[in-house]
């Protein structure tokens, strides 16, 4: 970072230079053509007689004198520009020598890493996880998905001829409009958001959204920031507000009062916070959330969602594999679709309540819901149903033994 500065320091001093010398050299110029200007016109005016050939003489003599001095100081005055110019370079070569030696010694630790990575991983993955011509479908899906909720259109297409996966319109349509939106909104452009917002209105309000509030409210704020010209349009468009007043009677009242302030500047009055930039980003964001609801989708990407949990998972796995092998605990994690224990991802991560059967290893649907035992352990129903004999069920976590019957259904 030090060497960093020192260039940004040196070529500080070089554009202070730069600017110098061209406001210096403007003003020589401008000097020598008021010089050459007047002499021209002193010869139009009055002409040339014989008895002012010898003031003629001197003056164009300490004219040409001037000009050759000038030339002379500004060329002079380039070359110290290119000494500070010089050292802009060397310091550049410096930080390049020192980041090459940092590479070297990156790269030397990468590739220890990496010679043993391959073999930590494996140990942690089964082998055959992909094998599966459906999972891989299924692997090619998510990633073709997240592509289009990228807006990586022609990468996700080409992804598909060459992987084979036919991807029905009606799954791309709904990203196609979503990208075309979301890039208008980045451009500030309302009109797109305002309209798909006005054709889902009643789906928006059955989810208690404020999104078409929001963009009504932010497409004021623009008028608003337009000055006193935008008055009238202001007031007209404010008869938007109205299907929202009573949800959101503060925010429109704080809007109106905004106008009074209109001739003197938003920026100069109270509600200056109108005009704060970050109201771009929270809008793309919020109309994301709620377009994602309407159509089914998550919010993130699964693809993204699954990335990041992995990221966060894998060293956990990976110390854990290194404790068994070093205790020589081989039977304890003998199964590589199931985790040896519960890895902590974050709120973030908290979408719903799921319970996985301990016993099948399966999660409980409505058709084989979770059932407690008396003795307060939890299976699924289908394996209460598998562990029953002769109308006995015993308990495979402790030996307690009871009747099916007792066993009750568990709702989340």
């Amino acid at each position: 970072m030090e060497q960093c500065a020192c260039v940004e320091r040196e070529l500080e001093k070089v554009l202070h230079r730069f600017v110098m010398y061209g406001h210096q050299s403007e003003e020589r110029l401008d000097e020598l053509l008021r010089s050459v200007c007047e002499i021209r016109g002193q010869l139009v005016a009055f002409g040339v007689q014989d008895g002012d050939l010898s003031v003629l003489s001197q003056t164009m003599a300490q004219c040409c004198k001037n000009i050759k001095e000038t030339v002379q100081m500004l060329a002079s005055r380039h070359k110290d520009i290119h000494g500070s110019v010089s050292k802009v370079g060397k310091a550049i070569d410096r930080v390049r020598t020192k980041t090459h030696l940092s590479n070297i010694f990156l790269l030397q630790r990468v590739d220890y890493h990496c010679l043993n990575f391959d073999a930590e991983v494996s140990a942690v993955v089964a082998e055959t996880v992909w094998d599966s011509p459906e999972r891989q479908k299924y692997l090619s899906e998510t990633i073709v998905e997240h592509l289009y909720r990228q807006g990586m259109l022609n990468v996700a297409e080409d992804l598909c001829q060459e992987s084979g996966v036919v991807i029905d319109m009606s799954m791309k349509q709904p990203f196609l409009e979503l990208n075309r939106i979301l890039e208008a909104l980045r451009m500030q452009d309302l009109r797109p958001a305002l309209e798909w917002a006005v054709t889902n209105r009643q789906r928006l309000l059955d989810l208690n959204s404020s999104l078409e509030f929001k963009l009504h409210r932010l497409y004021f704020i623009s008028l608003l920031n337009g000055g006193i010209g935008n008055q009238l349009e202001a007031l007209q468009y404010a008869r938007h507000f109205q299907p929202f007043a009573s949800q959101h009677q503060r925010d429109i009242q704080i809007l109106m009062g905004s106008l009074v302030y209109l001739r003197h500047g938003i920026e100069n009055s109270p509600y200056r916070t109108l005009l704060e930039t970050n109201q771009w980003a929270e809008i793309c964001n919020i109309f994301t959330r709620d377009a994602c609801a309407l159509l089914g989708l998550s919010v993130e990407s699964p693809l993204s969602v699954s990335f990041a949990s992995g990221c966060m998972a894998l060293p956990v796995l990976m110390n854990i594999k290194q404790v068994i092998e070093q205790r020589q605990c081989s039977g304890v994690w003998t199964h590589k679709d199931e985790l040896p224990i519960e890895i902590d991802l974050g709120k973030k991560c908290w979408y719903h309540s799921v319970f996985a059967c301990p016993i099948l290893r399966q999660q409980t649907s409505e058709s084989n819901p979770p059932m407690k035992l008396i003795c307060g352990h939890v299976i699924s129903r289908d394996a209460l149903n598998k562990l029953t004999n002769a109308g006995k069920l015993k308990c495979p976590y402790c030996p307690m033994e009871q009747n099916p019957s007792d066993a009750k259904q568990i709702y989340f």
